[in-house]
């Protein structure tokens, strides 16, 4: 028996010998390409390791209830300042070493969730709760465990159950009963997520060469052949899809809100709108919706080496059925430009929507965002429009050629950009397509989700004052990434690493401190908004020397006035106001330090009740109708004649234009710039 468990113990040391040298072979090459093409890449050193090592647990154990105190120091002490000289060394040991000890907490936690199976909670106990927005010190003692998942499970419980039923005297009269429900429940997900981690012999690998990568800036990451594929998708206006949409409910389940049905989901005939998916399987592996997190759940689903994938549903809590889906080649209707005709005193106006810088890098039709915003601009010149509004709140970026080809078909002719690369040479972008395809008055609605090639595309049209932008301050990315394999016949392994800056042609960035509109608006959530600067490897704000010569459209002073009346205009609204007033009640809710809550009904009663009133007062505020007649242009409803399936997705597009009070204040700027024109 010794020597069976001497040689399993040799194998078992061999094989990790070989994960370990194998995952030192992948970070080398890692290392290797970002070193020889990061726009500004930086030494193996101290501060690398601190930030792997910080970034790494950090992910492992977000809420501090797996790893106690004493291994948390330990790890640390061994690692936090090691992790640069073991890697220099080829030794990645320290990897099947972390997760040894991560595991071990997770069999710890196992146990006692086990044991609370059969225990009572002690509802009567006087026990608090804390939150934390950041993440926090690691403070667990081992005698401190079951004390910590005994509230934690306490706080879910009643959380779940009030969830269900605010009433406090409706809850206290059954509360035996939706107790006990509640609590196999829970306990029931939280030993099946365990469960999901222990058996997990992959992914942590990748986590540290991403984690690694995110070092240099934070936007270069390592993508694994799926994660890349997810990534191409969403930058793509058609994608392979299995045609529906889901939706979280407030229990946290994944329902099926929408199917296409020219979509395969459709076409099956076994799914409806509304069933509830409870697993998810590319026929290789399966994952259960209670235990599997939201992101694996999501890269099993998009990623297009998973051409079939198996649906476990229930329908109206009936018993579980299964359903086979083989994708297919869809437009994403979500990712398309679109637009619309708005009619205020008989006067028409554009409006077109740019939901992200998509492109065909498939190559399947040819076609990116910026040939398509083209066409439905052309479309709404054929309804003689006054201008045209170009939406661009929400959208994250994408492709930089789009948004270059786009800024060239709006400015007459000249410089749109100049591009620094990691040599710290110079280039000057040129506009592409000499003229314009449209002359007339542009405003460009922004806000603090519009980023990266969205922030290239407004800055060239500010600096021409070619438009007029309107809204909140951008994210401040001002940085391009391409994918590059690992090496040239890798398939499985890349990296998206940053390779340029670029900077507006009078030589500022909008780097970390984004674009600042000519005319500020309020919006719902901008207190919410992640930004730039905020990320600790960011890169700092900077410019340069430049000496362009460019002809604006419109000259600083008149842009000036417009953007003083508009100004004002915002300031007697009183919609913006009340926009104002509502972003204060956010931030105190969600940035205000809590005290440490109360874990009784009331105290969750009482939290539910604020949360909730503070979401039913968002809501009806953010459905107020902008009180505008938009249409369909001719063109656009000829098509939709022709193509009744597009017709809902249609309505849902216009049903959300109708909601968008900028849209009045941006056709008054146009009405303004149209007299200065004149």
């Amino acid at each position: 028996m010794k020597i069976i468990s001497l040689v399993f113990f040799l194998c078992t040391f061999s094989l990790i010998a070989q994960s370990d040298t194998k995952t030192c072979v992948l970070l080398s090459k890692v290392n290797t390409l970002i070193q020889s093409k990061h726009i500004q890449p930086k030494p193996i050193d101290d501060s690398l390791s601190v930030f792997v090592f910080d970034s790494f647990i950090d992910a492992l154990d977000p809420s501090r209830n797996i790893l106690l105190k004493s291994e948390y120091e330990s790890l640390s002490l061994k690692y936090r300042l090691n992790i640069d000289n073991l890697i220099q060394r080829n030794d990645c040991s320290f990897l099947p070493d972390i997760i040894t000890v991560y595991k071990n907490g997770l069999l710890r936690n196992r146990a006692i969730l086990e044991k609370m199976k059969t225990d009572t909670i002690g509802y009567n106990v006087k026990d608090t709760i804390r939150f934390y927005k950041k993440a926090f010190p690691f403070y667990l003692e081992d005698d401190q465990v079951e004390t910590a998942w005994r509230k934690n499970i306490k706080y879910k419980i009643l959380d779940d159950i009030v969830s269900q039923n605010t009433n406090l005297d409706s809850i206290t009269a059954a509360f035996n009963t939706v107790e006990s429900a509640s609590k196999k429940l829970i306990i029931a997900n939280e030993i099946c997520k365990i469960k999901v981690i222990l058996q997990k012999e992959s992914g942590f690998e990748e986590n540290l060469f991403d984690n690694f990568c995110s070092y240099f800036d934070p936007h270069s990451a390592y993508f694994n052949v799926d994660t890349k594929s997810n990534f191409v998708a969403s930058l793509s206006k058609e994608h392979l899809s299995m045609g529906m949409n889901v939706n979280l409910n407030d229990r946290n389940e994944i329902i099926i809100i929408k199917i296409d049905p020219d979509g395969p989901a459709f076409q099956t005939g076994g799914i409806k709108k509304g069933d509830q998916i409870i697993a998810v399987s590319n026929l290789k592996e399966t994952l259960q919706v209670s235990c599997a997190t939201l992101e694996s759940i999501s890269n099993m689903i998009l990623s297009d080496t998973n051409k079939k994938i198996m649906l476990t549903l229930r329908r109206s809590s009936g018993k579980n059925f299964k359903v086979l889906v083989e994708k297919k080649l869809l437009k994403d209707e979500g990712n398309a430009v679109y637009s619309f005709i708005i009619v205020h005193k008989n006067r028409r106006y554009g409006y077109v929507k740019i939901p992200s810088f998509y492109t065909d890098f498939e190559g399947n039709s040819g076609k990116g965002c910026s040939e398509d915003a083209a066409l439905e601009v052309l479309k709404l010149q054929k309804d003689s429009i006054q201008g045209v509004i170009i939406d661009l709140i929400d959208n994250g970026g994408g492709s930089m050629e789009e948004a270059i080809k786009l800024a060239g078909m709006f400015i007459d002719n000249g410089p749109i950009s100049i591009i620094v690369d990691n040599k710290n040479e110079q280039s000057i972008i040129i506009d592409p397509y000499p003229g314009m395809i449209y002359k007339d008055p542009i405003v460009l609605l922004v806000n603090g989700n519009s980023a990266s090639a969205t922030e290239f595309f407004a800055s060239a049209l500010q600096d021409y004052n070619r438009a007029l932008l309107m809204g909140s301050t951008t994210v401040g990315k001002a940085t391009m990434q391409s994918i590059m394999p690992l090496e040239p016949n890798d398939n499985e392994n890349f990296v998206k690493v940053s390779i340029n800056k670029f900077y507006r042609i009078n030589g500022k960035s909008n780097q970390a401190t984004g674009i600042i509109p000519n005319v500020v608006v309020p919006e719902i959530y901008e207190v919410l908004y992640p930004k730039e600067c905020n990320n600790p490897t960011a890169f700092k704000n900077d410019s340069i020397t430049a000496s362009i010569v460019y002809k604006q459209f419109i000259k600083n002073s008149a842009m000036a006035k417009i953007a003083k009346r508009s100004t004002d205009r915002i300031a007697a609204n009183s919609y913006f106001d009340e926009t104002k007033k509502l972003n204060e009640k956010i931030e105190d809710l969600v940035n205000t330090p809590k005290s440490p809550r109360p874990l009784t009904l009331t105290a969750v009663i009482k939290d539910q009740s604020e949360i909730n009133a503070m979401w039913e007062e968002i809501n009806a505020f953010d459905t107020k109708s902008n009180n505008l007649i938009i249409h369909n242009s001719n063109l656009n409803n000829y098509l939709l004649s022709i193509n009744p399936s597009e017709k809902a997705n249609n309505e849902f597009q216009l049903k959300n234009v109708k909601k968008n009070h900028y849209l009045n204040e941006a056709i008054a700027i146009i009405n303004d710039l149209n007299s200065v024109k004149k």
